[in-house]
């Protein structure tokens, strides 16, 4: 079985892995991306997926592990392993703002498009994804979606839905230690603990 922790870059992504390590699922990481202002608590990436279209099967080394795979490379998953998808969701401003203070703390140029630009390719973009998600089926890939919101306004009851989800023991605690509300930063609409089925 391969964990796959899914979502558009700055939709919690990160924080996901933070606590599935801390649960005690072993992560797949390299390190290579450190932690930084953006991510204080560090990224848990694997700098390898990223030539998933290319180089399916190296998914294999993330057998029996937790795995970040954006949303943009999920379609190049390949046939033969068993995967369970996390995917998190947080409203499309919250996303574009964030990335938009990414590329400006860097100093670097991101993209000269008005944000409703941006927001209607990622939303065409989550559309694509979730269309085939849905096309394999919940028997075939299983999805658990994690709003951002929730996962800080009702850390226990996201903690116990993945262990659920997962259907191992994981410890709850040490994973909900790894919030820290204080990096939320882009706020644009207001905390729901309504999870999503």
């Amino acid at each position: 079985m391969i964990t796959i922790v899914s979502g558009l870059p700055r939709s919690g992504t990160s924080l996901m892995m933070q606590m599935l390590a801390a649960g005690g699922i072993p992560v797949l990481s390299d390190g290579e991306r450190v932690a930084d202002a953006d991510n204080p608590h560090g990224y848990l990436e694997w700098e390898r997926i990223k030539l998933l279209p290319q180089q399916p099967a190296c998914i294999a080394e993330a057998e029996d592990k937790a795995v970040k795979v954006i949303s943009q490379l999920l379609l190049a998953l390949p046939a033969g392993h068993r995967y369970r998808i996390i995917f998190m969701e947080r409203p499309l401003a919250e996303v574009v703002a964030s990335q938009a203070e990414m590329i400006r703390r860097r100093g670097t140029s991101g993209p000269k498009l008005a944000d409703s630009v941006l927001l209607a390719a990622l939303q065409a973009h989550l559309n694509q994804v979730n269309s085939w998600l849905k096309s394999k089926g919940e028997a075939g890939l299983p999805v658990c979606r994690v709003q951002y919101h929730n996962v800080l306004a009702n850390a226990g009851l996201v903690c116990e839905t993945i262990q659920d989800f997962l259907g191992q023991s994981l410890n709850l605690a040490a994973m909900a230690s790894q919030i820290d509300p204080s990096l939320y930063r882009q706020r644009s609409c207001v905390l729901t603990c309504d999870l999503r089925e």
